[in-house]
């Protein structure tokens, strides 16, 4: 029996996207998406300088290396890392996904606008892993991909579905914070 990989890769991130993470991103207000639940949080701010990755109105805080320890980081941070970052990014590189650019990106200025933004990034991505055939999985991956050059594009896609289930849960714990703390 012959193995569809692409189909098993894409069903292990698409199971926890439609039965986990993506009912839970329901009802997301703009006081939770923005809400910094500790001083010093990373997250989308109002552009001060013309150096900010963004390109609109808000900007991505960020800074290279990461500062140890990270610092927390806010629902918008988050799913902005995952829109842009993790599954928008990847897909225009891997699986000809539309093109994305950490510096022009207008990050979403509301949540259901970041939520739309999300759900366009995870189609992108998820329709390329589910293309993909078991040689593309199987192609050694160049300089491009960090330190996944030299693996095969399945340990990246591998990778990405950990990123989101992490990240994913991130944000539910966020938001259980937020609805305790609120209600």
């Amino acid at each position: 029996m012959d193995t569809d990989w692409a189909h098993e890769l894409d069903d292990q991130l698409d199971w926890h996207w439609r039965e986990r993470l993506r009912p839970r991103l329901a009802g997301l207000t703009d006081g939770e998406y923005f809400r910094e639940p500790v001083p010093g949080c990373w997250t989308l701010r109002p552009r001060r300088t013309e150096r900010e990755l963004g390109g609109g109105r808000l900007t991505v805080d960020y800074a290279f290396p990461t500062p140890d320890p990270a610092p927390v980081t806010t629902i918008a941070w988050r799913m902005a890392h995952l829109t842009v970052h993790v599954l928008a990014k990847r897909a225009e590189l891997y699986f000809d996904g539309p093109p994305i650019d950490y510096a022009t990106h207008v990050y979403a200025a509301t949540a259901a606008d970041g939520l739309d933004q999300l759900d366009r990034a995870y189609d992108a991505w998820s329709s390329g892993v589910r293309a993909a055939t078991p040689a593309g999985l199987g192609r050694l991956l160049g300089t491009d991909a960090g330190p996944f050059e030299g693996r095969p594009l399945a340990a990246l896609v591998l990778h990405i579905n950990r990123e989101v289930i992490h990240h994913g849960a991130e944000i539910a714990l966020l938001r259980d914070l937020y609805a305790r703390e609120s209600g």
